[in-house]
Protein backbone atom coordinates (compact mmCIF):
# COMPACT_ATOMS: atom_id res chain seq x y z
CA UNK A 1 0.00 0.00 0.00
CA UNK A 2 1.81 3.30 -0.98
CA UNK A 3 1.49 6.57 1.65
CA UNK A 4 -1.43 7.71 0.17
CA UNK A 5 -3.71 4.84 0.55
CA UNK A 6 -2.01 3.97 3.82
CA UNK A 7 -2.91 7.33 5.17
CA UNK A 8 -6.83 7.32 3.98
CA UNK A 9 -7.05 3.74 4.73
CA UNK A 10 -6.15 5.30 8.09
CA UNK A 11 -8.49 8.21 8.29
CA UNK A 12 -11.52 5.76 7.29
CA UNK A 13 -10.74 3.15 10.10
CA UNK A 14 -11.09 6.04 12.90
CA UNK A 15 -13.54 7.69 14.34
CA UNK A 16 -13.95 11.15 16.44
CA UNK A 17 -14.80 12.41 19.76
CA UNK A 18 -15.55 15.82 21.49
CA UNK A 19 -13.31 17.88 23.57
CA UNK A 20 -14.45 20.92 24.44
CA UNK A 21 -16.57 21.33 21.51
CA UNK A 22 -13.94 20.56 19.00
CA UNK A 23 -13.69 16.94 17.14
CA UNK A 24 -10.84 14.70 17.52
CA UNK A 25 -9.97 12.18 15.89
CA UNK A 26 -8.60 8.64 16.80
CA UNK A 27 -7.78 4.96 16.29
CA UNK A 28 -8.14 2.05 18.20
CA UNK A 29 -6.90 -1.53 17.05
CA UNK A 30 -6.42 -4.76 19.02
CA UNK A 31 -9.27 -6.94 20.52
CA UNK A 32 -10.91 -4.38 22.90
CA UNK A 33 -13.62 -6.80 24.49
CA UNK A 34 -10.59 -9.02 25.21
CA UNK A 35 -10.19 -7.55 29.10
CA UNK A 36 -7.02 -9.14 29.96
CA UNK A 37 -5.21 -7.49 27.15
CA UNK A 38 -2.91 -4.65 28.22
CA UNK A 39 -3.57 -1.04 26.54
CA UNK A 40 -1.13 0.81 24.94
CA UNK A 41 -1.77 4.32 24.36
CA UNK A 42 0.74 5.74 21.63
CA UNK A 43 1.41 9.87 21.81
CA UNK A 44 2.47 11.33 18.27
CA UNK A 45 4.90 14.37 17.82
CA UNK A 46 5.18 17.32 15.66
CA UNK A 47 4.25 18.14 13.29
CA UNK A 48 2.62 15.00 12.64
CA UNK A 49 -0.03 12.51 13.72
CA UNK A 50 -1.47 9.58 14.89
CA UNK A 51 -0.87 7.77 11.46
CA UNK A 52 3.20 8.17 12.36
CA UNK A 53 2.63 4.84 14.20
CA UNK A 54 1.05 3.06 11.40
CA UNK A 55 4.53 0.95 10.83
CA UNK A 56 4.47 -0.22 14.40
CA UNK A 57 0.32 -0.79 14.25
CA UNK A 58 -0.84 -4.09 13.39
CA UNK A 59 2.33 -5.54 15.57
CA UNK A 60 1.59 -4.06 18.50
CA UNK A 61 -2.16 -4.87 18.28
CA UNK A 62 -1.59 -8.70 18.18
CA UNK A 63 -0.68 -8.51 21.96
CA UNK A 64 -2.64 -4.95 23.36
CA UNK A 65 -5.35 -2.99 23.39
CA UNK A 66 -4.11 -0.11 20.97
CA UNK A 67 -5.34 3.68 20.82
CA UNK A 68 -3.86 6.89 19.43
CA UNK A 69 -5.46 9.92 18.96
CA UNK A 70 -4.66 13.45 17.01
CA UNK A 71 -3.77 15.92 19.16
CA UNK A 72 -5.62 19.24 18.93
CA UNK A 73 -4.21 21.05 16.36
CA UNK A 74 -2.86 18.01 14.50
CA UNK A 75 -3.54 15.80 11.47
CA UNK A 76 -7.41 14.89 11.26
CA UNK A 77 -8.22 16.45 14.42
CA UNK A 78 -9.80 20.33 14.93
CA UNK A 79 -7.26 23.05 14.20
CA UNK A 80 -9.14 26.07 15.73
CA UNK A 81 -6.82 29.21 15.16
CA UNK A 82 -7.88 31.14 18.39
CA UNK A 83 -6.55 27.98 20.84
CA UNK A 84 -4.28 28.31 23.59
CA UNK A 85 -2.41 25.46 22.59
CA UNK A 86 -0.40 24.21 25.40
CA UNK A 87 1.02 20.74 26.79
CA UNK A 88 -1.22 20.99 30.04
CA UNK A 89 -4.45 20.68 27.30
CA UNK A 90 -2.70 18.22 25.38
CA UNK A 91 -2.49 16.15 28.61
CA UNK A 92 -6.08 17.16 29.73
CA UNK A 93 -7.50 15.87 26.15
CA UNK A 94 -5.30 12.67 26.93
CA UNK A 95 -7.04 12.13 30.16
CA UNK A 96 -10.36 12.80 28.73
CA UNK A 97 -9.28 9.86 25.69
CA UNK A 98 -8.91 7.73 28.53
CA UNK A 99 -12.03 8.28 30.02
CA UNK A 100 -14.15 8.22 26.92
CA UNK A 101 -12.63 4.80 26.06
CA UNK A 102 -13.22 3.53 29.82
CA UNK A 103 -9.58 2.84 30.88
CA UNK A 104 -8.35 2.25 33.82
CA UNK A 105 -4.70 1.28 33.34
CA UNK A 106 -2.15 1.46 30.57
CA UNK A 107 1.33 1.91 28.76
CA UNK A 108 2.47 4.88 26.95
CA UNK A 109 4.84 4.99 23.90
CA UNK A 110 5.32 8.17 23.14
CA UNK A 111 7.53 10.51 20.70
CA UNK A 112 8.57 14.01 20.40
CA UNK A 113 6.13 16.12 21.55
CA UNK A 114 4.44 13.42 22.97
CA UNK A 115 7.33 12.97 25.17
CA UNK A 116 6.43 15.76 27.14
CA UNK A 117 2.90 14.96 27.21
CA UNK A 118 3.82 11.83 28.38
CA UNK A 119 6.16 13.80 31.35
CA UNK A 120 3.43 15.58 32.32
CA UNK A 121 0.49 12.26 32.48
CA UNK A 122 3.49 10.92 34.73
CA UNK A 123 3.95 13.78 36.79
CA UNK A 124 -0.06 14.30 37.78
CA UNK A 125 -0.03 9.95 38.24
CA UNK A 126 3.10 10.48 40.85
CA UNK A 127 0.86 13.49 42.39
CA UNK A 128 -2.11 11.72 42.35
CA UNK A 129 -0.83 8.45 43.88
CA UNK A 130 -3.68 5.79 45.09
CA UNK A 131 -5.83 8.48 43.98
CA UNK A 132 -5.42 8.40 40.16
CA UNK A 133 -8.44 7.10 38.17
CA UNK A 134 -5.71 5.54 35.38
CA UNK A 135 -2.59 3.84 36.50
CA UNK A 136 0.34 4.02 34.47
CA UNK A 137 1.76 0.99 33.73
CA UNK A 138 5.19 1.67 32.08
CA UNK A 139 6.34 4.84 29.70
CA UNK A 140 8.89 4.42 26.53
CA UNK A 141 9.98 7.41 24.91
CA UNK A 142 11.00 8.08 21.75
CA UNK A 143 13.10 10.59 20.02
CA UNK A 144 12.04 13.61 22.07
CA UNK A 145 12.89 16.95 23.88
CA UNK A 146 13.17 15.27 27.10
CA UNK A 147 15.47 17.62 28.88
CA UNK A 148 14.63 21.80 27.69
CA UNK A 149 18.69 22.62 27.84
CA UNK A 150 19.46 19.51 25.23
CA UNK A 151 16.58 20.48 22.71
CA UNK A 152 18.29 21.90 19.24
CA UNK A 153 15.55 23.35 17.77
CA UNK A 154 15.92 23.42 13.77
CA UNK A 155 15.77 26.18 11.63
CA UNK A 156 12.48 26.04 10.74
CA UNK A 157 11.01 25.44 14.28
CA UNK A 158 13.11 28.69 15.61
CA UNK A 159 11.49 30.83 12.53
CA UNK A 160 8.42 29.63 13.85
CA UNK A 161 8.80 30.36 17.06
CA UNK A 162 9.82 33.57 15.99
CA UNK A 163 7.98 37.06 15.90
CA UNK A 164 7.66 36.51 12.44
CA UNK A 165 6.48 33.21 13.08
CA UNK A 166 2.82 34.03 11.74
CA UNK A 167 4.60 34.82 8.47
CA UNK A 168 6.71 31.58 8.17
CA UNK A 169 3.22 29.61 9.01
CA UNK A 170 1.32 31.32 6.02
CA UNK A 171 4.37 31.20 3.31
CA UNK A 172 4.69 27.31 4.58
CA UNK A 173 4.54 25.14 1.14
CA UNK A 174 4.86 21.35 0.76
CA UNK A 175 8.75 22.01 -0.79
CA UNK A 176 9.59 24.47 2.37
CA UNK A 177 7.76 21.42 4.56
CA UNK A 178 10.19 18.90 3.36
CA UNK A 179 12.94 20.53 3.45
CA UNK A 180 13.00 21.36 7.02
CA UNK A 181 11.38 17.75 8.27
CA UNK A 182 13.54 16.30 6.02
CA UNK A 183 16.58 17.04 8.01
CA UNK A 184 15.61 15.63 11.09
CA UNK A 185 16.11 11.83 8.84
CA UNK A 186 18.79 9.94 9.03
CA UNK A 187 20.97 10.36 5.60
CA UNK A 188 19.59 7.22 4.77
CA UNK A 189 16.40 6.87 5.95
CA UNK A 190 14.57 9.67 4.48
CA UNK A 191 10.92 9.76 3.54
CA UNK A 192 10.26 9.28 0.06
CA UNK A 193 8.16 11.62 -2.24
CA UNK A 194 4.94 9.76 -1.57
CA UNK A 195 5.68 9.72 1.96
CA UNK A 196 6.43 13.68 2.21
CA UNK A 197 3.37 13.62 0.22
CA UNK A 198 1.42 11.88 3.02
CA UNK A 199 3.13 13.75 5.71
CA UNK A 200 2.29 17.49 4.46
CA UNK A 201 -1.30 16.34 3.50
CA UNK A 202 -1.34 15.96 7.57
CA UNK A 203 0.42 19.47 8.49
CA UNK A 204 -2.28 21.21 6.44
CA UNK A 205 -5.10 19.57 6.80
CA UNK A 206 -8.43 21.90 7.95
CA UNK A 207 -5.74 23.97 6.87
CA UNK A 208 -3.59 23.64 10.00
CA UNK A 209 -0.21 24.47 9.27
CA UNK A 210 -1.17 28.23 7.23
CA UNK A 211 -2.67 29.00 10.43
CA UNK A 212 -1.72 27.77 13.33
CA UNK A 213 2.18 26.14 12.57
CA UNK A 214 3.71 28.76 14.61
CA UNK A 215 1.27 28.38 17.79
CA UNK A 216 2.19 24.62 18.24
CA UNK A 217 5.55 25.94 19.13
CA UNK A 218 4.32 27.42 22.18
CA UNK A 219 5.68 23.75 23.76
CA UNK A 220 9.29 24.90 23.88
CA UNK A 221 8.14 27.58 25.99
CA UNK A 222 6.34 25.41 27.88
CA UNK A 223 9.21 23.01 28.22
CA UNK A 224 11.07 25.70 29.83
CA UNK A 225 8.45 27.16 32.37
CA UNK A 226 7.93 23.35 33.59
CA UNK A 227 10.94 22.06 33.45
CA UNK A 228 11.63 20.75 37.03
CA UNK A 229 8.17 19.32 37.05
CA UNK A 230 8.68 17.53 33.93
CA UNK A 231 12.09 16.51 34.50
CA UNK A 232 11.35 15.63 38.04
CA UNK A 233 8.95 13.21 37.30
CA UNK A 234 11.65 10.99 35.33
CA UNK A 235 13.71 11.35 37.95
CA UNK A 236 11.17 10.38 40.90
CA UNK A 237 9.76 7.64 39.50
CA UNK A 238 9.88 4.28 40.04
CA UNK A 239 7.71 3.05 36.91
CA UNK A 240 9.35 0.96 34.50
CA UNK A 241 10.94 3.27 31.71
CA UNK A 242 13.11 3.48 28.64
CA UNK A 243 14.19 5.30 25.82
CA UNK A 244 14.42 4.78 22.41
CA UNK A 245 16.58 6.46 20.05
CA UNK A 246 17.42 7.39 17.08
CA UNK A 247 21.30 8.75 17.19
CA UNK A 248 21.49 10.57 14.15
CA UNK A 249 18.71 12.90 15.36
CA UNK A 250 19.93 16.60 15.43
CA UNK A 251 17.30 17.74 17.64
CA UNK A 252 17.24 15.22 20.48
CA UNK A 253 19.46 12.57 19.43
CA UNK A 254 22.46 10.68 21.22
CA UNK A 255 23.56 13.97 23.25
CA UNK A 256 19.69 13.59 24.75
CA UNK A 257 20.44 10.09 25.74
CA UNK A 258 23.30 10.89 27.23
CA UNK A 259 21.75 13.65 29.69
CA UNK A 260 18.95 10.95 30.30
CA UNK A 261 21.72 8.52 31.79
CA UNK A 262 23.33 11.32 33.57
CA UNK A 263 19.74 12.48 35.42
CA UNK A 264 17.64 9.15 35.18
CA UNK A 265 18.44 6.18 37.90
CA UNK A 266 18.88 2.80 36.51
CA UNK A 267 18.29 4.06 32.87
CA UNK A 268 17.12 2.01 30.23
CA UNK A 269 18.36 3.35 27.20
CA UNK A 270 18.59 2.07 23.40
CA UNK A 271 20.58 4.31 20.95
CA UNK A 272 19.87 3.45 16.84
CA UNK A 273 22.96 4.84 15.66
CA UNK A 274 21.69 4.59 11.65
CA UNK A 275 18.21 6.10 11.97
CA UNK A 276 17.08 9.95 13.06
CA UNK A 277 14.37 11.49 15.04
CA UNK A 278 11.42 9.40 13.49
CA UNK A 279 13.07 5.92 14.63
CA UNK A 280 9.49 4.44 14.18
CA UNK A 281 9.03 4.80 10.77
CA UNK A 282 12.89 4.93 9.98
CA UNK A 283 13.62 1.31 11.38
CA UNK A 284 10.34 -0.11 12.71
CA UNK A 285 11.68 -3.36 13.26
CA UNK A 286 14.49 -2.20 15.32
CA UNK A 287 12.14 -0.02 17.51
CA UNK A 288 9.68 -2.97 17.79
CA UNK A 289 12.00 -5.18 18.93
CA UNK A 290 13.17 -2.63 21.44
CA UNK A 291 9.79 -1.92 22.75
CA UNK A 292 9.50 -6.12 23.03
CA UNK A 293 12.41 -6.67 24.97
CA UNK A 294 11.45 -3.65 27.82
CA UNK A 295 8.43 -4.82 28.36
CA UNK A 296 9.22 -8.24 28.56
CA UNK A 297 11.77 -6.87 31.75
CA UNK A 298 8.19 -5.41 33.44
CA UNK A 299 7.29 -8.10 36.36
CA UNK A 300 4.01 -9.01 35.57
CA UNK A 301 3.36 -6.10 33.02
CA UNK A 302 -0.33 -6.21 32.33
Amino acid sequence: MDAQASLEAWRAAGAYFDYRGYEIFYRTGGEWEDADKPVLILIHGFPTASWDWVRLWDDLCQTYRVAALDMIGFGFSDKPARYAYSIMDQADLHDAFLAHLGVSACHLFVHDYGDTVGQELLARFLEQGEQATVTLESVCFLNGGLFPEQHRATATQKLLHSPLGPLVSRLMNRHRFAKGFGEVFGPDTQPDAAEMDAFWTLAKEKGGMPRIGHKLLGYIDDRREHRDRWVGALVKSTLPMCVIDGGLDPVSGAHMVERYRELVPNPDTLVLPHVGHYPHWEDPKAVLDGFVKFQSGIPKAR
